[in-house]
Order: C-alpha cells, then structure tokens, then sequence
C-alpha cells in the first residue's frame, strides 16, 4: 500500500494523508501492547488517511485483496457519512432543546420569584392581622 501510494503521491495532498508525527507514532504504539518490543511491528511511521484520502486510495490500490478492502472502504464510507449526518439532525434537536431549556428555566425562576413575592406578601399581611394592637381600643 506505502509503494502504491508513493507511486501515486500527487492524487494525495495534504489534506487526504498525512504521516504520523514521533509522538503520534508513540501514542498509537502505546495502544497495542502485543507487538514486538520497540518497533511494535513498523519500522517506519504509518501514514493516515484522510475520509477524501481513503477515498483516494480505494481508486489506487489494483489487487484482488485491495479492491474488496476497497469495497469495504466506500461502503463504510457510506455509512459513517451517514450516521454524521443523523448525529447532526440530533445535535440540532438537542441544541434546540437547550434552548427551549433555557428559555423555560428563565421562566420558571421568574413564576418561583413571583411566588416568593406572593408568599412574603401574605406573611406580611398575616403579621399584621395578628399583632398587637396599641392606641385606643373601644370598649
């Protein structure tokens, strides 16, 4: 795959492939604890495609393995286009929702603060119902 796409390296610019970084390339060793010792299995940094570059390297690669992977490519291609675009209907209604929430949560404190307003209205008036009266008291 490395020698197909180097032969090809024009159809990949820098926004369909890059090279993993030393650090990227010890972050991803990292993950695989059964490879062997420092190499973890590469001698050299893999590169990383792109959604545009897999894309790009479905039409590049020419043996009989490489055209079911790339079957396999465009067809999950396919489906994560897919489920972005459904997450992205649910992001909206959630976002919607949020604002719906703070919409309602202003306004029920304003109902709460009327409600504290009515209830120490009512104390008050309770209060001076029931104190004790001074001055003139008819008999």
């Amino acid at each position: 795959m490395k020698r197909a796409v180097r032969r090809n390296i024009d159809r990949f610019p820098n926004d369909f492939m890059f090279q993993l970084s030393k650090n990227e390339m010890s972050d991803w060793r990292y993950q695989f604890g059964t490879s062997n010792g420092d190499i973890k299995g590469l001698r050299f940094a893999p590169f990383a495609f792109t959604e545009y570059g897999l894309l790009m390297l479905a039409s590049v690669l020419n043996s009989e393995r490489a055209i079911q992977i790339n079957i396999q490519i465009v067809r999950i291609f396919s489906r994560m286009r897919k489920m972005i675009e459904s997450h992205a209907d649910i992001l909206n209604k959630l976002e919607q929702l949020e604002k719906k929430d703070i919409e309602l949560d202003e306004k029920v404190t304003l109902i709460f603060n009327y409600l504290k307003q009515l209830e120490q209205s009512k104390q008050e008036e309770t209060y001076f119902k029931q104190r004790k009266r001074i001055g003139y008291k008819p008999d």
